[in-house]
């Protein structure tokens, strides 16, 4: 995702005080990079619809029909709903530390209060919410920033969107020496 102002004055908190709700804060003289409110609005933004998907009342195992860009106009079957709530957990269990996730999967994904977790974990609350901001933080960086396919915009994710750039696709290459296929290169 490319971050600039256009892209971050939505999700931008208007209380935030680094960015004052302008959603890029300045880092050098001349950089500017986004503010770490619009990475939780994001996280929260896509919390929310993992929620929805996992609270839904669709029957497990539900299928849509999709269309594939491309010439050829192909159609797929998938299961969004699903594929989102794993990717969700996979990629917070990918970026998070084990204390993080450890934190990451009581609060969010169990639904336990912070009493319970200070509790349980021994530590301090006003610790354990700057925990929680930070785990927000990060991962909302990196479901805006994940590549190829990011979780967040979530219209992208759920919608169709149509690609500028090809997809390259592997293809072997005949080794002159000894006449034996050698491992995949990419093409152009």
């Amino acid at each position: 995702m490319e971050w600039n102002r256009s892209t971050t004055i939505g999700l931008a908190s208007e209380t935030c005080c680094q960015c004052k709700g302008d959603g890029m804060r300045p880092v050098y003289d001349d950089k500017k990079a986004p503010c770490n409110c619009v990475f939780r609005a994001a996280f929260r933004a896509c919390y929310a619809r993992f929620r929805e998907c996992a609270i839904s009342g669709e029957s497990p195992g539900s299928v849509s029909w999709e269309v594939i860009g491309g010439p050829g106009g192909r159609r797929t079957y998938s299961r969004k709903h699903e594929e989102y709530m794993a990717d969700f957990a996979l990629v917070a269990r990918r970026t998070l530390c084990d204390h993080d996730y450890k934190i990451f999967r009581y609060h969010y994904l169990l639904g336990a209060g912070a009493k319970l977790i200070s509790t349980y974990l021994r530590m301090d609350r006003g610790i354990l919410f700057h925990a929680i901001y930070r785990i927000e933080q990060r991962l909302g960086r990196a479901f805006c920033e994940i590549e190829p396919y990011p979780l967040f915009p979530l219209d992208e994710y759920f919608g169709w969107t149509v690609r500028k750039t090809p997809i390259v696709a592997l293809q072997p290459v005949a080794d002159r020496r000894n006449r034996l296929k050698v491992p995949y290169r990419l093409s152009a």
